[in-house]
């Protein structure tokens, strides 16, 4: 298979398996999702998941958060790892939000990236999922996916991301990130990847992933 007829493939089979793609991370609008967003580094979406209804009770506006101080941020998010950074970056984004924004979160991935702890991905999965901008962030799932289908060198995600915009067409990549990602997590985790379970893998996988696979 060429790269193109491979990811010609990947759409069809990930469409039918995922014709709805709600976004993993629970959240109610764009700031809520971009805090959620920002906890998700290092940490599984399931525990963010179990902590952002005690934080959002606290302070879902930018407004309310910065009425907390860092250290009452920390302890709420503590169970999500790199508390001392995340909740410093969460208070100080609040503020620049109240600040230079008019406390809305920016429909911009320039303002985005300025803000205290928003890469790339961040910004990405907020412009996608909060403002319908066409964006391909990159996840682990994804980069482990696409470098087992041979889509990608695998060097880093930032080339993974520009491969990606290459081969799928610009309309599929909001919806199309979210696939993967639930295609990774439940058909072709990082350790052990099924034989039986992951059909894209064997229909197109590199022979590095096939001899990867377990039977």
């Amino acid at each position: 298979m060429t790269k193109k007829e491979k990811a010609k493939y990947i759409l069809n089979t990930l469409n039918a398996l995922y014709p709805e793609t709600p976004v993993p991370l629970n959240h109610v609008d764009a700031y809520t999702l971009l805090i959620a967003v920002l906890l998700s580094a290092q940490c599984t979406d399931e525990r963010v998941n179990q902590i952002t209804p005690f934080l959002f009770k606290r302070a879902s506006t930018p407004q309310q958060m910065v009425k907390l101080s860092i250290s009452e941020i920390r302890e709420i998010i503590k169970p999500c790892g790199l508390s001392p950074k995340k909740s410093s970056a969460i208070w100080h984004l609040s503020q620049i939000l109240l600040t230079k924004h008019k406390g809305e979160v920016p429909p911009s991935f320039e303002s985005l990236e300025d803000l205290p702890g928003v890469g790339h991905k961040t910004a990405s999965v907020v412009m996608s999922q909060a403002f319908g901008v066409p964006a391909f962030p990159v996840d682990t799932h994804i980069h482990r996916l696409l470098t087992r289908w041979g889509l990608t060198s695998g060097k880093n995600v930032e080339q993974t991301e520009a491969d990606a915009k290459r081969l799928f067409p610009k309309e599929t990549w909001n919806k199309l990130h979210l696939q993967l990602i639930f295609y990774g997590r439940s058909h072709s985790p990082a350790r052990s990847p099924k034989r039986e379970i992951d059909f894209i893998t064997v229909k197109i996988g590199t022979k590095k992933a096939l001899l990867e696979l377990k039977i």
